[in-house]
């Protein structure tokens, strides 16, 4: 692997484990103010990526850094811990905690276009004729702001990919628990033991795996045109 390659890993970890490190915390954050403290008794609401390396090693180290040497792009995921007991009693407030993880990367997604029309703006950055995970906006510089190009779009890439993925309405995906804000009582018990069941669960991750291509080439797409209006990627 040469030096470059391990350069770009590099920026993919840092910011895989930035924006891997802010979804849990929401998740935490969220399950904290709605009345479940399991996850801030256990030290996982922060933005210090070790205790969720510790919890998720698997998840948070290994996974990464083989899909990047296999793939040239990094996937991983952690876990933040709840009380099931406070889940089943208060269903709505769950799916809101469930649903914080992706607003975390949403806003981090906000947050890298946002950085990217200010360079557009300023002249650093400009649109890439072919556009790639890591290359999402380029400079024409060899220095700090080539460096900046990568990195601002590593984190875009990133974030639209976890956030995609984890609304996809499978167990046990976050957006499996969307449906618990719109079920009456009776509906959200039937539902729930779709949720909680592991066969299922297996069932849900290798159809949302099977789907997250055309799905995720479509939500890039869109984003990619919204965010440089008139370009006209296809």
């Amino acid at each position: 692997m040469g030096m470059d390659k391990v350069v770009l890993g590099a920026i993919w970890y840092v910011v895989f484990l930035v924006s891997v490190t802010l979804h849990e915390a929401a998740h935490g954050l969220a399950a904290t103010f709605l009345g479940d403290r399991t996850a801030y008794h256990h030290g996982l609401v922060s933005i210090d990526p070790l205790p969720h390396i510790r919890r998720s090693p698997f998840g948070m180290v290994i996974v990464p850094i083989l899909s990047f040497i296999l793939g040239g792009w990094m996937i991983g995921w952690a876990s933040t811990p709840y009380d099931p007991f406070w889940a089943r009693s208060n269903r709505r407030k769950a799916a809101l905690m469930a649903l914080a993880g992706p607003v975390a990367n949403l806003l981090l997604v906000f947050a890298a276009a946002a950085a990217i029309r200010a360079g557009v703006f300023a002249g650093i950055f400009y649109a890439p004729e072919h556009v790639t995970f890591d290359q999402v906006t380029a400079s024409a510089s060899t220095s700090v702001e080539a460096f900046a190009a990568i990195l601002i779009s590593i984190l875009f890439t990133l974030n639209l990919v976890l956030l995609t993925f984890n609304l996809i309405p499978l167990p046990p995906l976050d957006g499996s628990n969307l449906l618990l804000l719109f079920l009456n009582e009776r509906m959200a018990e039937r539902y729930e033991a779709l949720l909680y069941h592991p066969t299922y669960m297996i069932i849900g991750l290798v159809i949302a795996w099977q789907v997250f291509g055309p799905v995720f080439g479509w939500v890039h797409l869109q984003a990619l045109n919204i965010l440089y209006p008139g370009a006209g990627y296809y």
